[in-house]
């Protein structure tokens, strides 16, 4: 669904864009209108991405590294006059298991799931300044914040559960600069970090799932381009569950 004229010259940025979400993330918001920039590590998947997307612009960036998010930021506000949305969508799960987890991994999880986040944040809000209509942030969590029933490592739950907490204080924060900041917090998806998982663990996740499959990738993403589009201007402060109604109680 494109919001046409509406959601033109708008500029989204999207994290982890060269992964399984954020390639979705991507397409479905240039299919809504958006000038998109894709910031990840991998600057040759993003390079490949750029060639048959027309309005994707490519920013290979290491979102642990604070510095270097500042200057992504400042780039784009000379090029584009700012941003208009931010997707944090960058991270991954370290499997080690409590009490076993390195320090060198906790560090690890948390600069990668929550310190990329935070600074990313940090410089959107003053790239959004003076920009038209309302701004908006969507951060990608997971029910694994929420949900101790199924394996999800102490480390990689608390960098989600941190990142949820920053929604909500940024979405009180700037209500009234109407900046909207919500959540997604999304179970069982098929992205590559299934490949992290054992036969066994995947198997046993994805038979919880009340309708026998995981979920899809662009199913995640017609929730962000919602969020992104005027209907979502009046929701804020949200950290919105996706898990097919598995954890009802």
């Amino acid at each position: 669904m494109s919001w046409g004229g509406t959601m033109s010259n708008r500029i989204a940025v999207v994290t982890g864009a060269a992964g399984g979400l954020g390639r979705a993330f991507v397409d479905r918001l240039l299919s809504d209108g958006l000038t998109v920039v894709g910031v990840d590590i991998d600057g040759a998947a993003l390079l490949a991405m750029a060639a048959d997307r027309e309005g994707f612009v490519a920013e290979a960036v290491d979102l642990t590294d604070a510095e270097a998010i500042a200057d992504l930021f400042d780039r784009l506000v000379a090029r584009f006059g700012g941003v208009d949305a931010l997707v944090n969508n960058a991270g991954t799960c370290f499997m080690s298991d409590f009490p076993e987890i390195p320090a060198s991994e906790l560090d690890r999880q948390m600069a990668i799931n929550f310190s990329s986040a935070f600074h990313c944040c940090q410089q959107a809000v003053k790239a959004m300044a003076g920009r038209p209509g309302v701004r908006k942030i969507v951060n990608i969590s997971s029910n694994g914040a929420y949900n101790f029933d199924v394996f999800d490592p102490p480390h990689y739950r608390a960098s989600k559960a941190a990142m949820d907490t920053l929604t909500k204080d940024l979405a009180r924060r700037y209500a009234r600069e109407r900046i909207a900041v919500n959540s997604i917090a999304p179970a069982m998806t098929e992205t590559p970090l299934f490949n992290v998982l054992t036969e066994e663990v995947l198997a046993k996740a994805i038979s919880a799932m009340p309708h026998g499959r995981a979920m899809r990738p662009e199913e995640i993403a017609a929730w962000v381009g919602f969020l992104i589009s005027p209907a979502g201007d009046v929701a804020s402060g949200n950290v919105i569950i996706l898990n097919q109604g598995r954890d009802v109680r």
